[in-house]
């Protein structure tokens, strides 16, 4: 371990956090808000990140190899890259390379490290701290009562979670994770593991970002996925974005935004942030674009209320119905409607009860505003609505989701060139998981093509999603979860509740590349078991293997890693759950396990014959930019199979969204120095925030009318479910947003997103939506906070 991060955990380990202030705040310094995204400073957070992971030449080389047609598919976001030429000067964002930088790392985390830190003592460092501690290089225990882990061979590794398995009275005692990063390869064989095991229990981090996206899509279009081509970005006349901030959660997607609005496109954002990745982009690859300042992007943007989504959408259609009116067949597609729609004359009735007034007036946007947007729509046919988890985590996110449908269907904006809607995915194969059947509700077609072919009997309950799974684990109905990457605490609601949660399992484990702070809230026993990341060479029997990975927008294509590991005891994720299964099932396993094991070309001609569209998946993997996907929606325009192939009109309702006096709404959302829960950096650049993370934007009115001011340190609180809920110590920002309304990060904030708080239908964690109350700080709050406390339940450095 290098000398600067001894230094920091010994401060750590004998510095225990007075009770006065458990929670640290750094030096908070506000700069200006950016008004565009990318450009120089860009550059030169990748080089000093890289610099930082003391890994230029290492990662340097490797960035040119991210993303290229013969390299390696980014570890970070799931935006596609383009079919044909790639940028020879790379093709990556500063957040991938930021993620590269960190797999990259010359830093390790070695046996003689957790020989020389205990576990408590590890939990006090913040997540930053934890996640610059650098790649794991060897499998390690901990044993029941123990305050260290210790080194484990593989052998005995796959030996103890195989007895804790056939320990269990069912196989639904047992839940298996799964994260975005996880390969097509690795996804199949784990989820052919847990049915063969027994159980569909496979709560995944779909569950906490887009299962809303699916909920909505698959029975009104027949489809979880969105509809559009990189291509139809680059040749539209309207793309919305909702919900989103591309500069920090997809920044390439500026790209394609940049492209679009050269060839004639107009943007219309929608958020209640005015985000620079909305607003402006400067391409760093262009010395032009540097030198003119980049481009507007935006046309028209519009503050929308968190969770005023829903009366803008309808204020929208219902402009768009009296332009029809006056122009009759210039603005409905009348055609498609009749021959590819049902229920279009319900839908229309809802609008006679409808006033564009109160609408506006709900949305948190002017007239004049939603009439430009209503107007930019209105004659023109080429519209792509682009949405993230600003729509996905609210409550009423399915709805959203279907009245964006409603749009596109009166239009016939779906499944014709440069239109249709796009579902933003966050982690790089979170989308491949579920195609490979990553599923906690598999369909019962999908789970007979798994039986035909391999003969086992498959369980046919539907499983544990992640909040049922949280659940489960209370109740002492789940005893051994299984995390294949992640950082399911961070990432989960409800932090407290949570970790006690995953305290009464029997054991815990975490197949992982670096630490995080799930590794320091466990069961009664946990493993961790290092792996690969993608830049990483993945050779078996000496031969350097290939992955596949699906994007956002359905193509497959081949990962190949270049990096030499970090260690020589690494196993890839597919060899772990090969060497898992053979050890828990044995003999009575009818899966050969040794043959997917020595072989990722193997996995894939199993693959093929038990999902649709994978037909010669060796050879098209291989092929130049992958495949796309069969995708109806898209190319046939054939939609729901309940409906003959045509798509339903949904009726939704406007949600209520009173507050108290006393009450606000928050939304959480991710800095632009994290991918996730992973935090790269302090600082939140675009937002002008520096070296703190514990702030919560507000509106200037609302600071004074509270009596507080810019700069005040408070605590903030939830009390859903009757439960006190807080999160103290923040400072207020002054920023510009919605009154009543305010934003935090996570996983700061998740402590007050109760476990219950869930959207409709989809079971998602409501983490946009989230009543709070905002007091002035008050020492005596950690008296409350120190009871739920716990090896590090809460983040506390």
């Amino acid at each position: 371990m290098e000398e600067l991060d001894k230094k920091i955990i010994e401060q750590e380990i004998k510095s225990e956090p007075s009770a006065e202030n458990p929670f640290r705040l750094l030096d908070l310094k506000l700069t200006h808000v950016e008004k565009k995204a990318a450009g120089i400073p860009a550059v030169l957070a990748v080089f000093s990140d890289l610099f930082e992971e003391k890994t230029i030449l290492r990662g340097g080389r490797a960035l040119f190899k991210m993303n290229q047609m013969d390299g390696f598919d980014c570890p970070s976001c799931a935006w596609p890259d383009p079919d044909d030429e790639r940028s020879v000067l790379g093709e990556y964002c500063e957040n991938g390379a930021k993620a590269l930088a960190e797999e990259a790392t010359s830093k390790r985390v070695t046996p003689q490290f957790f020989k020389e830190n205990s576990v408590n003592d590890l939990a006090k460092l913040d997540d930053y701290q934890i996640g610059k501690l650098g790649r794991l290089t060897d499998p390690m225990y901990l044993p029941e009562g123990a305050t260290h882990y210790q080194p484990i061979s593989w052998e005995d590794a796959f030996k103890k979670i195989a007895e804790h398995y056939n320990a269990l009275s069912s196989p639904d005692e047992a839940a298996f994770y799964t994260s975005g990063r996880t390969s097509n390869e690795a996804s199949f064989v784990y989820q052919l593991f847990a049915k063969e095991y027994g159980t569909n229990n496979m709560p995944d981090c779909s569950n906490m970002c887009h299962e809303t996206s699916g909920s909505a899509l698959r029975p009104t279009i027949g489809i979880g996925k969105g509809t559009v081509t990189l291509e139809d970005f680059h040749d539209t006349d309207v793309i919305i974005i909702i919900g989103q901030n591309p500069g920090t959660n997809a920044p390439r997607m500026m790209s394609a935004l940049s492209k679009g609005k050269k060839n004639g496109a107009k943007i219309i954002a929608i958020n209640p942030l005015p985000e620079a990745g909305l607003m402006g982009f400067v391409d760093p690859q262009s010395v032009l674009g540097v030198l003119e300042g980049g481009v507007k992007l935006a046309d028209l943007y519009l503050p929308v209320k968190i969770n005023g989504d829903m009366a803008l959408l309808k204020a929208i259609e219902l402009l768009l119905i009296e332009f029809e009116k006056k122009s009759p067949g210039s603005v409905f597609d009348q055609e498609f409607i009749d021959n590819k729609t049902v229920g279009f004359d319900e839908f229309l009735k809802q609008f006679d009860h409808y006033d564009l007034d109160h609408l506006a007036e709900l949305s948190g946007v002017s007239k004049d505003l939603i009439y430009e947007a209503a107007a930019m729509i209105a004659f023109k046919k080429r519209i792509i609505f682009s949405w993230g988890m600003g729509l996905t985590q609210q409550p009423n996110g399915v709805d959203m989701i279907r009245e964006i449908l409603n749009i596109h269907l009166i239009k016939g904006s779906i499944g014709i060139p440069g239109a249709g809607v796009c579902p933003v995915r966050g982690h790089s194969n979170v989308q491949g998981n579920r195609t490979m059947l990553i599923d906690e509700k598999p369909s019962n077609e999908q789970l007979d093509r798994l039986e035909n072919h391999y003969g086992f009997k498959v369980p046919r309950e539907h499983g544990y999603d992640v909040v049922r799974a949280i659940k489960a684990m209370h109740e002492g109905k789940i005893k051994v979860m299984f995390c294949m990457g992640g950082n399911f605490l961070s990432a989960t609601p409800d932090t407290t509740f949570t970790a006690n949660a995953l305290r009464k399992l029997n054991l815990l484990v975490c197949v992982s590349t670096k630490l995080n702070r799930g590794h320091f809230v466990h069961g009664k026993e946990a493993i961790i078991l290092p792996t690969y990341g993608r830049s990483d060479k993945d050779i078996v029997n000496g031969e350097l293997q290939i992955i596949s990975t699906e994007n956002s927008m359905g193509v497959v294509q081949q990962s190949k890693g270049m990096l030499d590991a970090v260690s020589d005891n690494l196993i890839n994720e597919t060899q772990i759950v090969c060497r898992m299964a053979m050890a828990t099932l044995g003999d009575r396993s009818v899966v050969n396990w040794q043959k997917y094991h020595d072989s990722y070309d193997a996995v894939r001609d199993d693959i093929e014959k038990c999902i649709p569209g994978f037909e010669n998946y060796n050879v098209r993997v291989r092929e130049k930019g992958g495949f796309y996907l069969p995708n109806a929606a898209r190319d046939k325009q054939y939609f729901s199979k309940k409906l003959d192939g045509r798509a339903p009109f949904t009726l939704t309702e406007i949600p209520d969204n009173t507050l108290a006096e006393d009450e606000y709404m928050m939304a959480t959302t991710r800095t632009h120095d994290q991918f996730n829960t992973t935090i790269y950096g302090l600082d939140d650049r675009y937002r002008g925030i520096k070296n703190e993370r514990r702030v919560i934007f507000m509106n200037q009115k609302d600071i004074d009318k509270a009596g507080f001011k810019a700069g005040d340190k408070v605590d903030l609180y939830n009390f859903d479910d009757g439960i006190e809920r807080v999160a103290p110590l923040f400072i207020i920002v002054s920023y510009q947003i919605p009154e009543k309304n305010t934003v935090t990060y996570f996983p700061e904030t998740n402590v007050l997103v109760s476990v219950n708080n869930v959207v409709k239908e989809s079971n998602m964690p409501a983490s946009k939506y989230v009543k709070i109350k905002i007091k002035k700080h008050d020492p005596e709050v950690y008296k409350k906070v120190d009871q739920m406390l716990y090896q590090g339940a809460i983040q506390r450095p």
